[in-house]
């Protein structure tokens, strides 16, 4: 069994690098990755000859295009990553016959209403990101590869920046702080996202049927202003020298921070589809954040 991953030095590809070591042969390339492999997202045709030279089993694509405003006035550019690119290796997943795992994400959906949205729902992106990524796994499924879409959101890790890190920085800087209490999502583990990749992908070598787009995120559902008091009352419980009080992280709407890019203000997931199909149990949002806390805090 041979693995190419790539997308290695994100997040979640840092993570895939630990799931799917015990799968097989894995090679993982990052955009930097010295030597004749090329998995250079804005060159997407590169990527094809090094599919051929490494004729993989499974392609796992964890790179993407992911700083939302930027794209906005980037539009070619997260296209190539988020589209052309996957859309290439879809094509050559299909002519070799391997598997081809994909993450896209909420931003596919306008975030209306309160609803959780299942794979079936509506699509319909606010912004360039979203549109880029939707193109994404439109191309993925016209390829007839044998592929796995994860959708998922509000992604972290203890390694690299994230929110719950921002938010420790200011809780020790400020005396008050004002986070967006109108947007709703499930925090969620780029290492979770990683064990349930690696635990599908082994379900899928046995079962071609289960082929298809699927939501992957943390159970339960929080703003990010109470993702915010989570992490800082945790941290105040753990003796780290927070600066601003319980009562002073003030909720506001989304209209207080003007970004370029819109965010939907809806981002429940439905992961009724993941659960039944994989046979797996998802923990609450705040067991993978507090796990993460605990790593970051020492």
């Amino acid at each position: 069994m041979k693995i190419l991953l790539l997308g290695k030095n994100g997040q979640v590809g840092w993570e895939l690098q630990r799931s799917l070591a015990t799968m097989g042969e894995l090679v993982a390339l990052g955009s930097d990755s010295p030597g004749p492999l090329s998995a250079d997202f804005t060159k997407p045709e590169s990527l094809a000859a090094t599919v051929r030279a490494v004729a993989p089993d499974i392609i796992v694509n964890s790179a993407a295009h992911t700083a939302v405003d930027k794209a906005e006035s980037e539009v070619e550019l997260a296209r190539s990553i988020n589209a052309t690119a996957p859309g290439v290796l879809a094509r050559e997943a299909a002519a070799r016959g391997a598997w081809l795992m994909h993450y896209s994400t909420d931003y596919v959906f306008d975030g209306s209403g309160t609803a959780p949205w299942s794979e079936d729902s509506p699509t319909g992106p606010l912004s360039v990101y979203g549109r880029t990524k939707l193109e994404g796994e439109a191309l993925i499924r016209r390829s007839g590869c044998r592929h796995l879409i994860f959708r998922t959101s509000w992604v972290y890790a203890a390694r690299g920046g994230n929110f719950a890190k921002t938010m420790l920085r200011l809780a020790k800087e400020r005396d008050k702080l004002t986070v967006i209490d109108d947007q709703f999502g499930a925090p969620t583990g780029a290492d979770l996202l990683a064990d349930l990749t690696a635990h599908a992908l082994r379900t899928a070598l046995q079962r071609p049927d289960v082929t298809g787009t699927y939501h992957a995120v943390a159970a339960g559902v929080t703003s990010w202003h109470g993702y915010a008091r989570h992490v800082i009352e945790l941290a105040r419980a753990a003796g780290q020298p927070i600066k601003v009080s319980a009562d002073a992280i003030e909720p506001v709407p989304t209209s207080a921070f003007p970004t370029p890019a819109r965010r939907p203000t809806n981002s429940r997931m439905n992961t009724d589809k993941l659960r039944n199909t994989f046979g797996v149990t998802l923990p609450g949002w705040q067991v993978g954040v507090e796990r993460m806390l605990a790593e970051v805090l020492g």
